[in-house]
Order: C-alpha cells, then sequence, then structure tokens
C-alpha cells in the first residue's frame, strides 16, 4: 500500500483553545494533536507528524504521513468534524502526494530533518553522577535520556554522537547514516504529558544524509517513525535533497 506525505496549516491560537476547553494541556502541542487529529481522521490514520512553525507565526504547518490520500481523510473528518475543530484545520487547505513503495531504491541518498526524543528504557537500575555533579538513581523500566544513560555507565562520547549512534541503531536495517553529513542541529529539553504523568527530557533535532540499504523496510520505517512518541509529533523522517559535510 502507498504511503502519502500529507500537509496542513494549524491556526495555533486555535488549537490551545480547543486544548485547554479539553481539559489537554496547551503547553504540549504534540499532545494537542494527538488528540485533535486522533478525533477528526481516526486513531493513528495520521502519524508519524511533525509541526512546523515559523518564529512568531500565528499558525503553524503539519506534516505527516498517512496510508490514504487527503481527499479520502477529509471524506473521513467531513462527518465528524466539529466548529471549533473547523477553527484549527482546514479540510480545504488539505493537501498530499503520494510515496509509493517504488519511490526507493538501494543507494538512494536522502537528506532529511528529524526530530526526536532519543531516550531509551533501563533495563536494569542506574546511579550515579550528571554532568553538573548531580546525584541521579534510576529505577528499572524509567524512560531515559540516551545520553544520560550512556554517561551514568560511564560510556565514551559527546551528546551528539551518542544521539547519531541511538538513531544509527533505530534506522537500521533500512538505511545508513552518512555521518560527515550528519549532525546536531538543535537541542533542548522539554515537558510533556503521557498518561496523567508529566515526563522531562531531551528533544532533539537532527539534519543529515542517509543511504537506503533496504528500500522494503525503508518505506515501513517511514510510515512507523523513529524512536518513541511517534504519535505525538516526534520521529518524522522530512526528506530532503542530500546534505552538505557538517
Amino acid at each position: 500500500m502507498s504511503l502519502h506525505l500529507i500537509e496542513l496549516p494549524i491556526a495555533l491560537r486555535a488549537l490551545h483553545l480547543w486544548a485547554g476547553h479539553r481539559g489537554i494541556d496547551a503547553a504540549d502541542e504534540g499532545l494537542a494533536l494527538h488528540h485533535l487529529l486522533g478525533e477528526a481522521f481516526g486513531p493513528a490514520a495520521l502519524q508519524p507528524f511533525r509541526l512546523l512553525v515559523a518564529p512568531r507565526a500565528r499558525s503553524g504547518t503539519l506534516y505527516g504521513y498517512a496510508r490514504v490520500d487527503a481527499e479520502t481523510l477529509r471524506l473521513a473528518a467531513l462527518p465528524v468534524l466539529g466548529p471549533s475543530e473547523t477553527e484549527v484545520i482546514r479540510l480545504d487547505a488539505l493537501r498530499s502526494v503520494p510515496r509509493p513503495p517504488e519511490t526507493w531504491v538501494t543507494g538512494q541518498r536522502l537528506g532529511f530533518d528529524l526530530r526526536l526524543r532519543p531516550v531509551v528504557r533501563l533495563a536494569s537500575a542506574l546511579q550515579g553522577e550528571t554532568e553538573t555533579g548531580a546525584a541521579v538513581s534510576l529505577s528499572k523500566g524509567a524512560e531515559v535520556d540516551a545520553f544520560l544513560a550512556a554517561a551514568l555507565r560511564g560510556l565514551p562520547g559527546s551528546r551528539e554522537a551518542i544521539y547519531l549512534d541511538w538513531l544509527a541503531e533505530r534506522l537500521a536495517p533500512a538505511a545508513e547514516l552518512e555521518p560527515e553529513r550528519t549532525g546536531l542541529a538543535s537541542f533542548q529539553r522539554s515537558r510533556i504529558r503521557r498518561g496523567g504523568r508529566r515526563l522531562e527530557g531531551p528533544d532533539a533535532v537532527i539534519h543529515g544524509t542517509l543511504r537506503i540499504t533496504d528500500p522494503a523496510a525503508f518505506a515501513d520505517c517511514l510510515a512507523r517513525g523513529v524512536g518513541r512518541h511517534r504519535s505525538y509529533g516526534f520521529g518524522m523522517l522530512l526528506l530532503r535533497p542530500p546534505q552538505r559535510p557538517c
């Protein structure tokens, strides 16, 4: 089945108002969009996704991957969309382009822009000190910044290097990174709410170039997304021309 790249304008103030009326933390736009897109188009119909917003803009553009085209999504949403939802999304502006499986070939080089939550689940408890000397005690099963987990285990490497290794593991066997053309574009720590709990963790953007090694697996990777929290605005591979060396 073909994949489709979806483009949809999002009115930010209307999104925040909609989330507030639903009792959703409006500061977590990924959570708000997770609920809105599910109610409009059906559970997991439009994911992974990425919201791009220019500085000081009042609206953003949501990109996502779907198994159906824009017209099918529009027809699914028309009977169920309420007045408040129509203030957030404009179905008449919903667009798509197909990404059929034959688009991808072995050895093909592609640039990418990827927002990630680079975290790992601990198989056992960890204790130690952070970069700042603060004592840390983490329980088995905790979701932890991949860089912090590596540091507590005494593994060498910068934050960028650890995150690129983390990404390379999750792209295999679909694609390989070109390290000289891939780097950490931005990093911050952000708070998200999942299952009634507030989680603080890494929020990273990586720009780079990859080479496809398994076209079928790469198509699945696009549709599935990379890493955790893929249905909340993380893990979508936005494709670009190959990048210059970093």
